[in-house]
């Protein structure tokens, strides 16, 4: 694996909903690195190397909702920390949180298990899934993230993606403080 600066140089192969985020990204004139994975990544253990490549918060990104899927969550916390719902509902007043299915993970997101994260937002034109960022990413300089696909990587600024990214798309966020205890 290599790390490139912007897209890849050829785009034979890919998805559309991966072209569609470099497109994005380099539409706002977000800075971005690139790396191709040698597998399928659908575990943090599985993006060890990747994080050895990145240099970057390597998230985990959880895609979460109510008991009656009328509410839906994207968590960004550090991989290294335990997810806790009862700590996470006390917080953002929602009870009884659990994993949203691969449904609304394609009608809301158009990602699939494995490549969720927060560059699916693009894809959320109704503003159906509010965005939750624990306080240890949005401390961090880089974040590492999928472009919406599971077998490749990209390094972004944290600033870029709050200032930049996420008002482009029409979404905010909510800081939360989880331990992982």
């Amino acid at each position: 694996m290599e790390l490139h600066y912007g897209r890849p140089e050829s785009m034979e192969g890919r998805k559309e909903r991966e072209i569609r985020t470099y497109d994005k990204l380099d539409e706002l004139n977000i800075e971005y690195w690139q790396t191709d994975h040698e597998k399928e990544a659908y575990t943090m253990e599985d993006c060890a190397e990747v994080d050895a490549i990145l240099h970057a918060a390597v998230c985990k990104n959880l895609f979460l909702c109510n008991r009656q899927k009328t509410d839906f969550y994207l968590l960004l916390m550090p991989g290294d920390k335990n997810f806790k719902t009862k700590e996470l509902s006390s917080q953002i007043n929602s009870a009884r949180l659990s994993f949203a299915d691969e449904d609304a993970m394609v009608k809301y997101l158009d990602i699939h298990p494995g490549a969720v994260s927060i560059m699916g937002l693009m894809n959320d034109h109704e503003g159906k899934v509010r965005l939750l960022i624990d306080e240890d990413v949005l401390n961090a300089e880089f974040l590492g993230c999928h472009p919406c696909v599971n077998t490749s990587s990209l390094k972004i600024r944290v600033s870029d993606l709050l200032e930049k990214f996420l008002p482009a798309v029409g979404h905010d966020y909510t800081s939360v403080h989880l331990t992982g205890e």
